[in-house]
């Protein structure tokens, strides 16, 4: 049998959602996969929190609305269905102005029967929409209602800056985290990853970063994970791979290097591993 481009590589994967789409993908490559979630995603329908806030948009509707990413946002119009708000959600969101992150979302709000009044095209990023809602100069934004959709990235920085420049901000939380459902496996990434059992460690949101931190430092092992995640890309450690670079801040912040491919899907992120591995002569460990 032909060897796979990832042939011998020994994969951390700490994501929830699409966890066996990721792990299917990697093994049909070669890669071998320690699977150890370390966060857990707030099924839709349970969301009091979202509930919550959608009715809070219906009775005081936004004059702006970002959507961030298709799936949540298709989402948040699915489970707004399940709870009878759905033709209600689609009317406030019609006559607001809706700006999409990128084409996904874009996608979604055409998927959904409405119309995006503008897109990010250049870079798909919040910095370009952000700026797109900024370009009104000082006051254009002063007590108008901004409700934005948010999935996993918490979007400090941008939310922030819309408050300081006067927007009543409603946050959106699409697919809340909660703690891991299964410590033990958790605990067994954390150990091959001190180890070096494992020659690479993937991360599709900061989320995940962020709980796999929290749980070795609760076990006390967390200087010895980062010790092991900053010996990659190229040292002796542990490859830290990213879906993108908003998912890597968690890992910037530690001073931790990583590779991440220039677009931001899991696919994309695979072949960024191989592109890795191939340039390191094909040797198994990063």
């Amino acid at each position: 049998m032909a060897e796979g481009p990832l042939d011998g590589v020994r994969v951390g994967v700490t994501a929830d959602r699409r966890a066996d789409d990721q792990i299917d993908l990697l093994h049909r490559r070669g890669a071998t996969t320690l699977h150890g979630a370390t966060v857990r995603i707030v099924p839709l329908a349970d969301d009091t929190e979202l509930a919550a806030t959608t009715r809070a948009l219906l009775d005081a509707p936004p004059a702006v609305v970002v959507a961030t990413t298709g799936q949540g946002f298709r989402g948040w119009l699915e489970v707004a269905d399940e709870w009878g708000l759905g033709e209600r959600l689609r009317a406030v969101l019609g006559d607001a102005a809706l700006l999409a992150r990128g084409p996904k979302a874009r996608g979604a709000i055409r998927g959904t029967g409405l119309r995006e009044a503008w897109a990010a095209e250049a870079t798909e990023s919040s910095p370009e929409v952000l700026e797109h809602l900024l370009a009104g100069g000082e006051g254009a934004l002063a007590g108008r209602r901004v409700a934005v959709q948010l999935h996993g990235d918490p979007m400090t920085s941008f939310l922030a800056a819309l408050r300081e420049a006067g927007a009543d901000v409603v946050e959106v939380h699409v697919y809340r985290w909660e703690p891991p459902p299964d410590l033990p496996a958790v605990d067994t990434l954390i150990d091959a990853i001190v180890g070096r059992d494992v020659d690479v460690v993937t991360f599709t949101s900061a989320p995940a970063v962020e709980g796999l931190l929290h749980r070795a430092a609760t076990l006390g092992r967390d200087e010895d994970l980062v010790t092991a995640l900053r010996g990659g890309p190229s040292g002796s450690g542990v490859l830290a791979c990213a879906v993108g670079p908003v998912t890597a801040a968690p890992l910037d912040r530690r001073d931790v290097p990583s590779i991440a491919p220039d677009r931001f899907r899991l696919g994309a992120m695979v072949r960024r591993l191989e592109e890795h591995v191939n340039s390191t002569a094909g040797t198994p460990t990063p």
